[in-house]
């Protein structure tokens, strides 16, 4: 099989087909923490969100490098329309010449720069944010691909449960007809046996459908090709249910985020507060000068001169500069109140997500329980209508029964594989890859 890949993917995907090549030769078996590792390394969002990490830290250095010398070829020519005059003693005298050129070194350091201190250290949050909102989209991107995962699970074994529902209404019917034509049962008994078989043939073609959707959208997140085969490893019945954890939200990405704004408020404060200090720099020149009245280059006579000072800058008043500081402490404010809402939130959806972890744990007991149940009133009512004592109709809701009972035990278990994964999201747990 070709696989349009990455070489990255490529490799990866080569030692997980190696690790299950004895199931499958032309289809790509994934476990859950294969299926993350990939989405992880592929998924555009997540090389999207390194890719800002990159972005902010060279932002960083940026800032950083306003603290080295600056140094210019600088050069420049002007051209007297009018000449400077002056009178002296009943004469007018010219000064200065029509041409006159001058080039050389600049060189420029700051030696004391509040405004750019501060920048830098906003800049190392801006990096700390990028991290935040990377650990972010992959936890955003872990809990999308584990739902997928799910999701294709609960797709395949519904179609399991509705095939075999199809296979025994199939083999129902070929008995009863077998009865039938010996004379042994209705026609009666033949149509229904025929009617239950045909109704669940659409049924079935539509959870082969949803079987095909759901690996679509997994191989989406995974960053694969639509040409590759996948399929998932495992049921339903593998992932066993674990106890519901506290409700901590110490580590959710969103509040983490909020976090940073409000520092990143704060320098930005400080940074404002730099507007009202005095900045002081160090510069220093060595130049090349000459006037002439001509443009004989070469009869031009170049003479150097060089220059070190200071220069000391004290602003006294900018209106802009109190209204900014204004503005910035109503955003402050602002964050405050939005951070409280939004840890209610999380706190509720949190709440919410345990609640309903619980209620699933205590159906898949029940419907576990159900299942069981609904075998056994399917096998006693088959017994019943080999011997005459029942009729096609307790055959045939036997059967729905049991179709229903496993089509609901499997529902509980993915709404608490679901829920579970939701409460990791909100949680801020991190994946760990084995």
């Amino acid at each position: 099989m070709k696989f349009f890949l990455k070489p990255k993917l490529a490799l990866l995907l080569l030692a997980v087909a190696a690790a299950h090549s004895a199931q499958a030769q032309d289809t790509l078996k994934v476990t859950l923490q294969e299926a993350v590792r990939i989405a992880l390394s592929e998924n555009p969002t997540i090389k999207v969100a390194g890719q800002e990490i990159k972005l902010k830290k060279e932002a960083r250095r940026e800032a950083y490098s306003g603290l080295f010398p600056e140094a210019n070829l600088v050069g420049s020519y002007s051209r007297a329309i009018k000449k400077q005059s002056f009178a002296m003693e009943g004469k007018v005298i010219e000064v200065g010449t029509d041409n006159t050129y001058s080039g050389g070194l600049s060189v420029s350091l700051p030696v004391f720069a509040p405004a750019l201190y501060k920048s830098i250290s906003l800049t190392k949050t801006d990096v700390d944010l990028a991290v935040e909102k990377a650990r972010s989209s992959r936890l955003d991107m872990v809990n999308q691909v584990t739902k997928a995962f799910y999701q294709l699970l609960l797709a395949q074994d519904s179609y399991e449960v509705l095939l075999k529902s199809y296979k025994q209404s199939e083999d129902n019917y070929n008995v009863v007809k077998a009865k039938y034509e010996q004379g042994s049962v209705s026609e009666y008994d033949k149509i229904s046996a025929e009617v239950q078989m045909r109704s669940l043939k659409p049924t079935v073609v539509s959870a082969r459908n949803g079987v095909n959707l759901a690996t679509l959208q997994l191989k989406v997140l995974m960053g694969m090709e639509a040409e590759v085969n996948v399929a998932v490893d495992g049921n339903l019945k593998d992932y066993e249910m674990s106890m519901p954890r506290p409700n901590n939200l110490i580590n959710n990405s969103t509040l983490k985020q909020l976090e940073l704004n409000a520092l990143q408020l704060k320098q930005n404060l400080k940074l404002q507060y730099t507007n009202f200090m005095p900045t002081l720099s160090a510069n220093f020149q060595y130049m090349y000068t000459s006037m002439n009245d001509n443009f004989k280059f070469k009869e031009y006579d170049w003479r150097p001169y060089s220059t070190l000072g200071l220069n000391l800058t004290i602003p006294l008043f900018k209106g802009s500069n109190f209204t900014k500081l204004k503005q910035t402490r109503i955003q402050m404010k602002q964050l405050e109140e939005n951070r409280i809402n939004t840890e209610r939130q999380l706190t509720m959806q949190a709440t919410s997500y345990l609640d309903n972890m619980a209620a699933s744990s205590e159906q898949v007991v029940s419907n576990k329980e159900a299942v069981f149940q609904a075998e056994k009133g399917r096998t006693i009512a088959e017994k019943r209508y080999e011997v005459g004592k029942g009729t096609i109709l307790e055959l045939n809701s036997s059967e729905v029964a049991l179709t229903e009972a496993k089509l609901t035990y499997n529902q509980s278990i993915y709404d608490y594989l679901v829920a579970k994964a939701d409460l990791d999201l909100v949680m801020g747990e991190e994946v760990v890859m084995e």
